[in-house]
């Protein structure tokens, strides 16, 4: 077997010709052959009993030949990449100039490699550090978020549906008399007020009374997602049940008491003053790697190429179709829902792609430059705190060489961010409001009740999210193929 290395006119790109013996692809052939015996169904022969050179003669050698490339060519392929060094970053693009039965293997593969980064300063950079200061308006905010979550809802039947009632209704939609699919529903709960529905849909149930029916019109969205009703005219036929309306508890002692272990609401106060202090000092910190990794690699230069931009946003669009999996929903549905295809997510993730890309690299440059290495002890570390949080044994983790390198660059990356930093000209500006506490303070004051009970909560679930870590924990090892179907 021969392998050919050169670069090709393309910047980041080069070919690899491949020359492999008759008798390596022969081999390759029988090897498929006692794969898929038993599918072929051959006149005058027990399924899956006829031997190789009548299946041949059958159905034509060639039935077995792109299976065969990819039995052999893989691990082929692999080991050129590894012993000529090649940091390869995008798919093979696969030509087969001749494939055949007692011929020699002959194709090339074309791939594009890791660029080379220029870097910019990365040491003595001039940065701002925001410490944000925890107000008696932040304690408050949160104490309001709290008796929110705690509220319980209570039945009204002395007045009509009014704005932020939980409005319980049954309802029909029709365009042009024909009733469409998915505009049914009994005993829905709806907020009024929350824009859950087409626009004008909530507003015309407000002043409603309990058990009036009432006829709703409305025009659906011109991007909405059914292209079948997008623009369309619709009435419903809307019967209201029942109205709730959310009845908050007093925030007093006794409200610290049924919401905490505490017994008072100054103590309370004081724990929720800790945990915003705490979480402003991490929030601080993110922003200021943020605010440095930005400059750093603003100031640095990288020709990224297409392919590793390609895979960068298959990466994407598997991690996002990972999260929606927990809400029951696939990537291509969420999409078709907001009127989009998977070509539209993908050319809106190239820019996104090239910043996650490029921020890698210049990362990697900066270890490299700096002599940044992860130590075994740091890794062991990383590993142990893993078996605790996913109850995997160290050992069995150990195993898992993607885990490994994932918590290896890790560390190095964390290093590589605090070098810029311990290195920079830090200036400390403080900030006594967070910005996600701006706005949130209620502008109308629902009903209040001392010691409200809080088995009745009106807060929605969290959404679920997934680390890194658990990702390669779960996932298993995955080869590298060279498919012909790649190129």
């Amino acid at each position: 077997m021969s392998v050919k290395v050169e670069k090709t006119e393309n910047k980041n790109e080069v070919k690899l010709a491949f020359t492999i013996e008759p008798e390596i692809f022969d081999a390759g052939m029988k090897k498929v052959f006692q794969k898929n015996a038993k599918y072929f169904n051959i006149p005058g022969f027990r399924k899956g009993k006829a031997p190789m050179n009548i299946v041949e003669k059958y159905y034509g050698a060639e039935i077995f030949y792109e299976d065969t490339f990819n039995e052999i060519v893989p691990e082929i392929y692999d080991a050129a990449i590894k012993e000529e060094n090649i940091e390869v970053v995008s798919r093979p693009d696969i030509d087969i100039t001749q494939i055949g039965k007692g011929k020699e293997l002959i194709f090339t593969a074309v791939v594009q490699t890791k660029p080379e980064v220029v870097l910019g300063k990365y040491k003595g950079i001039a940065l701002e550090k925001k410490e944000y200061v925890v107000t008696e308006q932040d304690i408050t905010c949160e104490l309001e978020n709290m008796a929110e979550r705690n509220a319980r809802m209570i039945n009204v039947t002395d007045r009509v549906a009014q704005k932020e009632d939980t409005a319980i209704i049954d309802f029909v939609g029709s365009v042009d008399g024909v009733e469409f699919e998915g505009g049914k529903a009994q005993n829905h709960e709806l907020v009024l007020g929350s824009n859950t529905f087409i626009p004008g849909f909530e507003d015309q149930v407000i002043g409603m009374k309990i058990e009036e029916q009432k006829d709703i019109h409305v025009t659906f969205p011109e991007d909405y997602f059914s292209k079948e009703l997008a623009g369309k005219n619709a009435i419903f036929k809307v019967t209201l049940h029942e109205l709730k309306e959310k009845e908050l508890p007093v925030i007093d002692d006794e409200f610290a008491k049924d919401v905490s272990e505490f017994d008072t609401l100054d103590a309370l106060k004081a724990d929720i003053k800790t945990k915003q202090e705490e979480k402003n000092t991490q929030r601080s910190k993110t922003e200021l790697e943020e605010a440095a990794v930005k400059m750093v690699t603003d100031a640095s230069e990288v020709d990224i190429p297409s392919g590793m931009i390609e895979l960068e946003i298959d990466h994407m669009a598997e991690d996002m179709n990972r999260r929606l999996s927990y809400q029951g929903m696939q990537l291509e549905q969420y999409l078709q829902m907001l009127g989009k295809t998977i070509e539209d997510f993908r050319k809106e993730s190239v820019e996104p792609a090239k910043e996650s890309i490029k921020i890698r690299l210049v990362l990697e440059a900066i270890c490299q430059d700096a002599s940044i290495e992860a130590s075994q002890d740091e890794i062991n570390k990383k590993l142990s705190e893993l078996s605790a949080s996913y109850g995997r044994k160290e050992e069995e983790l150990k195993e898992n060489k993607d885990l490994i390198d994932h918590i290896e660059n890790t560390i190095k990356t964390e290093k590589a961010i605090a070098t810029i930093i311990d290195n920079a000209k830090v200036k400390v500006v403080e900030v006594k409001e967070t910005e996600e506490n701006k706005g949130k303070k209620a502008t109308t004051k629902p009903k209040t009740k001392k010691n409200s009970s809080k088995t009745e909560t009106v807060n929605s679930k969290k959404k679920e999210e997934t680390t890194k870590e658990e990702k390669t924990v779960t996932k298993k090892n995955t080869k590298k193929t060279t498919k012909k179907e790649d190129k």
